[in-house]
């Protein structure tokens, strides 16, 4: 396994009066893409806000690059080159597709080649260029989600159940999305119920189970092993191919 470009150890994260994130330790390869897989509720989503220091953590360390983001500001973890992707999406709807990428680059500048790269990426949106962005459908809006994350080159992109709603050919576009992405060298943390797409894009996976990491490994060995995958996730990624 390649050095670990993100690492938690230990994290605990509370909200209010609930203990949400109960120890958790979880490794993201540079260059790969992680899948964090698990059952509704057992803290996915808190561990990405978690990692962005939308939600801080009570106890333990999150690591990127070796320096120690567990007390920064979200801004300041975004500026080492993390990119965040809700499962809202945090698109402004009643900006046009040009102005959410705008806002998106640090200068408000958008790079010639890069916006190709990108349009190469997702070509429907320069289809959609001057249109505004509440008006498009759920995939047209998870590609510009997607895009306005990588409309600068991040080191890392965090991801929060992008093929949630979508039609199975936007997830299977998404999917080569993520597949260039990591050709790219861009490594990716992806949360997921798809088992399709995680099997499709994943190289590592981690397991989440009330409030920890309960299993880690690569993405291939648990797509082979169907009891493990029941016992997991309580249910077979065949099932969902």
């Amino acid at each position: 396994m390649a050095d670990p470009l993100l690492a938690l150890d230990g994290v605990h994260t509370h909200l209010g009066r609930y203990h949400i994130l109960q120890g958790v330790d979880l490794r993201v390869p540079e260059g790969q893409v992680t899948m964090l897989l698990g059952r509704n509720g057992v803290g996915k989503s808190t561990t990405l806000r978690t990692i962005m220091g939308l939600w801080r953590a009570s106890q333990g360390q999150v690591r990127f690059d070796g320096l120690a983001i567990t007390a920064r500001p979200t801004p300041d973890i975004a500026r080492l080159g993390i990119a965040y992707v809700p499962e809202d999406m945090g698109i402004f709807g009643n900006l046009s597709v040009r102005e959410n990428m705008v806002l998106a680059a640090r200068s408000g500048e958008l790079d010639d080649g890069r916006l190709r790269w990108v349009f190469g990426l997702f070509p429907a949106l320069q289809q959609f260029w001057l249109k505004t962005s509440g008006t498009l459908s759920g995939g047209q809006k998870q590609m510009l989600a997607i895009a306005r994350a990588i409309i600068e080159p991040r080191r890392l992109i965090v991801v929060d159940e992008p093929s949630k709603g979508l039609a199975p050919a936007i997830v299977d576009h998404l999917a080569e999305a993520f597949r260039e992405l990591k050709t790219a060298r861009t490594t990716l943390l992806v949360v997921e119920q798809n088992l399709g797409l995680a099997k499709a894009i994943g190289d590592t996976v981690a397991v989440m189970a009330d409030g920890r990491v309960i299993h880690t490994g690569s993405m291939a060995d648990l797509a082979a092993d169907e009891r493990l995958q029941t016992r997991l996730l309580g249910l077979s990624l065949e099932s969902h191919t």
